[in-house]
């Protein structure tokens, strides 16, 4: 049997090898004589080696063909046309610090309400920041099972719990599922951070020995395994990755899924982001970077997007998740279509890790194709959701863009929903398109709240005031801008 395995080892190699000198052409262009004689030696040696062992050789040649073809053979669907494919908004879910549910977080919104409060999750009396928008009423009851509960880190609970109330508020039932091609749907959700605390809980138990070790720690910390588990729970076999460009993560994921959409590549796609940073470490880490705010005294006062008076911006938690879906594929099964998605634009500063470029070129940019890419007229955009954090440069420089980008338009009307829940960071973008989707749904844009002594050049016409206004929203842009000089914009409308 040796012997014969051997054999049967060199008539593969002598064929391969064969093949691979006839295919070859540029060896044989470049050799020289003496080369040119052992090619020729070695090309009678193979073909002994072919000939003593050709019966079997081909034996098995048709015994390796015939293994390789599947069982069930499957005939994949004719591409669709990618021409006319409209991608909407079908579901929304999300879980911040102002409702988890998207009724009660767009109405709080809408009042004013501030989800910024003291942190309660554990003991941060040492730090000089001590406020977060924290969830404080988070359940997965009823969405994840107890023991994946236990042991997943937050950010992944917080997605898998947005992304099926996305399902859920989408009207995809249990009977829908069943009739739905799996294979054509996929999810695509992001994380900035990851599994901190699942991270920061293995180094700790390292500390004692790796046998003290969560067997899921690295899984469990990896930012993709949020997607991936969801499409796990729903069968979901279409586009399933995760993207992390920091705070801009969101918009990226959404706008990815779009395109997998457009392409033709997935009919449903559940996009968005979600983040669990409030844990020491994180809270550490950006206290390190001098980019938190100190006003620990009055929470609800401490985000402050375009008033000279900040001091920084504040962490928020949380995820946000839309369910995005071919038009056609939508109509078809009678869904309620919340808006359509009009496509978006990335683009890089290439300056500085945290600073936004000096003159906001790859902000202008960004918004720039992404309405090239969209084929819509800069003068129909009248309502922005700017990614605005409540630090100094940045709320300028997007600012300046804005004016130079749409400045003409007497009905823009621009707000910062961090302003009432802090800065979400990957799932920022995602909980931001869904206020986005709800400011059209409605026809009221929320307030900008602590905008009470407004920066130098910053025209408070432009800006939404200190209570919701009405505003009729023929296009709608969203921002969100992340470390590494990362920029996103993407573009939602009335379905019509």
């Amino acid at each position: 049997m040796v012997a014969a395995s051997s054999a049967v080892c060199s008539c593969i190699m002598a064929a391969c090898m064969s093949v691979a000198s006839e295919n070859d052409s540029s060896v044989s262009m470049i050799s020289t004589a003496p080369h040119s004689r052992l090619s020729r030696w070695a090309s009678r040696k193979r073909k002994m080696v072919l000939a003593k062992c050709a019966p079997q050789f081909y034996g098995i040649r048709e015994v390796m063909a015939v293994a390789m073809q599947p069982a069930n053979e499957v005939v994949p669907n004719k591409k669709p046309s990618t021409k006319h494919r409209r991608v909407v908004v079908t579901g929304l879910g999300l879980e911040t610090p102002l409702g988890n549910d998207p009724d009660v977080f767009y109405n709080n919104l809408l009042e004013g309400v501030s989800g910024v409060s003291e942190i309660e999750a554990f003991d941060c009396s040492q730090f000089p920041t001590k406020i977060a928008g924290e969830i404080k009423d988070f359940s997965t009851d009823g969405w994840v099972a107890p023991k994946l509960s236990k042991r997943m880190d937050k950010f992944m609970l917080y997605m898998l719990t947005a992304g099926k109330k996305a399902l859920a508020d989408g009207g995809i039932t249990e009977d829908v599922m069943d009739e739905i091609n799996k294979a054509r749907c996929g999810v695509l959700i992001g994380s900035a951070m990851g599994g901190m605390k699942v991270f920061n809980d293995a180094i700790e138990a390292l500390r004692i020995s790796y046998r003290k070790m969560n067997p899921f720690c690295v899984p469990f910390a990896t930012t993709n395994m949020g997607s991936a588990m969801l499409a796990m729970d729903l069968g979901w076999m279409g586009p399933n990755y995760s993207i992390s460009t920091a705070c801009a993560t969101s918009n990226f994921c959404i706008l990815n899924a779009a395109n997998h959409i457009i392409r033709g590549e997935a009919d449903m796609m559940l996009c968005g982001g979600s983040d669990a940073a409030i844990i020491p470490i994180g809270l550490g880490g950006f206290v390190a970077c001098r980019a938190l705010s100190q006003r620990n005294t009055d929470p609800s006062k401490a985000s402050r997007p375009w008033d000279s008076n900040r001091d920084g911006f504040v962490m928020g938690e949380g995820a946000g998740v839309l369910l995005l879906e071919e038009l056609e594929h939508a109509k078809k099964r009678g869904a309620t279509i919340y808006a359509e998605f009009l496509g978006g634009s990335f683009t890089c500063d290439a300056y500085h890790m945290t600073e936004p470029h000096p003159e906001g070129t790859g902000v202008i940019l960004c918004i720039e194709k992404a309405l090239a890419q969209s084929g819509i007229p800069r003068e129909d955009v009248n309502y922005i959701n700017a990614h605005a954090t409540s630090t100094p440069a940045g709320d300028l420089k997007e600012y300046q863009a804005l004016i130079h980008c749409f400045g003409h338009n007497p009905e823009l009307r621009v707000n910062s929903t961090k302003s009432m829940v802090g800065h979400l960071l990957g799932a920022a973008g995602a909980v931001e398109a869904i206020a986005t989707v709800k400011a059209i749904r409605t026809g009221w844009v929320h307030p900008n709240i602590n905008l009470e002594n407004p920066d130098d050049g910053v025209d408070t016409n432009v800006l939404v005031g200190p209570t919701k206004e009405k505003l009729d929203i023929k296009v709608a842009l969203s921002n969100s801008f992340g470390f590494g000089g990362q920029n996103s914009s993407i573009l939602f409308s009335p379905y019509k």
